[in-house]
């Protein structure tokens, strides 16, 4: 059986594996395909999520027994950043802007959490 990764209970990292993917509401494909398009790219200077989003498409793709210390890192990120964006009002005229970076990290607002 494996181990989770240094330092973090195998409790908390079901707990994390299991908040992750409910805030991660896009499939792989699904990210993957948005990560590629030019809405994605048009995004206002979020190569930085763009990033995320591509090491978020990689631990969809994996199984909880082979996450990394920087894939817990990741999914933390991940779950704090959408919670904290879904928390804020979204700016007036910016709900496309809002959304976009949100789909850079596979979360789709206009879905049900």
């Amino acid at each position: 059986m494996a181990h989770p990764p240094a330092g973090i209970p195998g409790f908390e990292l079901d707990a994390l594996w299991d908040e992750f993917h409910q805030t991660v509401n896009m499939t792989a494909r699904e990210l993957a395909s948005w990560l590629l398009s030019t809405a994605a790219h048009e995004t206002d200077g979020e190569e930085v999520s763009r990033h995320t989003g591509r090491h978020v498409l990689r631990i969809l793709r994996k199984r909880r027994s082979e996450l990394t210390a920087e894939d817990v890192d990741v999914m933390y990120v991940v779950v704090d950043t959408v919670t904290a964006q879904r928390r804020a009002q979204v700016p007036a005229g910016g709900r496309e802007q809002w959304r976009s970076r949100l789909m850079c990290l596979g979360h789709d607002p206009v879905r049900q959490l």
